[in-house]
C-alpha cells in the first residue's frame, strides 16, 4: 500500500516539475537567446549529472557508447535548443501540449524504423492525435495572429527526436543503468554545448550587463536542476516502482500544469484549443493501450 501511494506522489511531482518547465523556458528567454539557453541548460545539467553519476560510466560496455551518444543528441541536445526557439514565437502552454505527441511519435517511429507491430487501436490513437494537433495549431494561429505558428514544427521535430531516443533506449540500452545512460548522454553533449555558447556572444559585455540576465539565469538554474537533472532521476524511480505504462501517464497531466502557468502569465487559450487538447490526449491514451 505504501508503494502504491508513493508512485502517485512521484507521478504528481513529476507532472508539476515538467509542466513548469515550459514557463521557465519562457521566462529564461527574457534575458537569454534560445541558443544561449539551450547551451547553458545542457552545461548546467551535464555538470550535475556527471558529478552524481560519473562512477556509473564504468559499468557501460564499449559497444553501448555509440547508442548512448546518439541518445544524448536526440534526447537532450537538439531538443534543448528547438524548444527554446519555438517559445520565442509560440505560447508555452501550446508548446507543452504539442510535447504530448511524443508517445504517438514513438509508436510511429517504432513501426517505421524498428518494425515494432502496432494494434488497430494504436493507429486510431495516432490519427486522432494528429487531427487534434492540426486543430490546435490552426486555431492558435487565428487566436494569436502575431505569433508564427510555423515554429510549432520545431516542437514536432523535437517530439520525433524524443521518440527515436525512446526506441533506441528500449532496443539497445535496455540493460544499462538509467543514471549511466543520463550521465553518458551529457558526457558527449556538454562539450558541443560549450562550443555553441562561445559563438552566442554570451560572454560579451552587452549580454553580461543586461539587467534581465540575473533573473533569466535564476529561472534557467531552476529549470536545469529540477526540470532536467532531478526529473530524470524521479522518472527512473517511478518506472522501477510501477510500470512503464503508469509512468508514461505523466504525459496526460503535464499540459494541465503548463496551461495553469500559461493562463497566470496572460497567455490566450480558446475553447476550440481546449477541445483539440482533449483530442490529442485521447489519441495518446489510445496509442498507449495495447489491447
Amino acid at each position: 500500500m505504501k508503494n502504491l501511494n508513493l508512485k502517485w506522489v512521484y507521478l504528481i511531482v513529476l507532472s508539476i516539475i515538467w509542466g513548469s518547465s515550459f514557463i521557465l523556458i519562457k521566462k529564461s528567454l527574457i534575458g537569454l537567446t534560445p541558443y544561449q539557453l539551450g547551451a547553458l541548460r545542457t552545461i548546467i545539467t551535464g555538470i550535475i549529472l556527471l558529478v552524481v553519476g560519473y562512477r556509473k560510466l564504468k559499468t557501460v560496455n564499449k559497444n553501448k557508447w555509440k547508442w548512448i551518444a546518439l541518445s544524448g543528441f536526440l534526447g537532450s541536445f537538439f531538443p534543448g535548443f528547438l524548444f527554446a526557439i519555438a517559445e520565442t514565437q509560440i505560447d508555452s502552454a501550446v508548446v507543452s501540449i504539442l510535447n504530448s505527441l511524443v508517445p504517438l511519435n514513438t509508436i510511429l517511429f517504432g513501426f517505421a524504423v524498428f518494425k515494432i507491430a502496432s494494434t488497430k487501436r494504436q493507429i486510431i490513437g495516432v490519427i486522432i492525435g494528429f487531427i487534434g494537433t492540426c486543430i490546435l495549431i490552426y486555431k492558435g494561429s487565428e487566436l494569436n495572429p502575431n505569433q508564427n505558428y510555423l515554429f510549432a514544427l520545431f516542437v514536432i521535430v523535437s517530439t520525433l527526436m524524443y521518440a527515436a531516443n525512446v526506441n533506441i533506449i528500449k532496443r539497445y540500452l535496455q540493460n544499462v543503468k538509467p543514471l549511466a545512460i543520463a550521465s553518458g548522454n551529457y558526457a558527449f553533449i556538454i562539450l558541443p554545448a560549450f562550443i555553441v555558447l562561445l559563438f552566442t556572444d554570451f560572454f560579451s559585455s552587452e549580454t553580461l550587463n543586461n539587467t534581465a540576465l540575473p533573473k533569466a539565469l535564476l529561472y534557467l538554474l531552476i529549470l536545469s536542476i529540477f526540470g532536467t537533472a532531478m526529473a530524470k532521476v524521479l522518472f527512473n524511480k517511478l518506472v522501477q516502482m510501477s510500470t512503464p505504462v503508469f509512468a508514461s501517464s505523466v504525459t496526460y497531466i503535464i499540459p494541465i500544469t503548463a496551461l495553469i502557468w500559461g493562463t497566470l502569465d496572460g497567455e490566450s487559450f480558446s475553447l476550440i484549443q481546449a477541445l483539440a487538447t482533449l483530442l490529442i490526449l485521447l489519441g495518446v491514451y489510445l496509442a498507449n493501450r495495447r489491447k
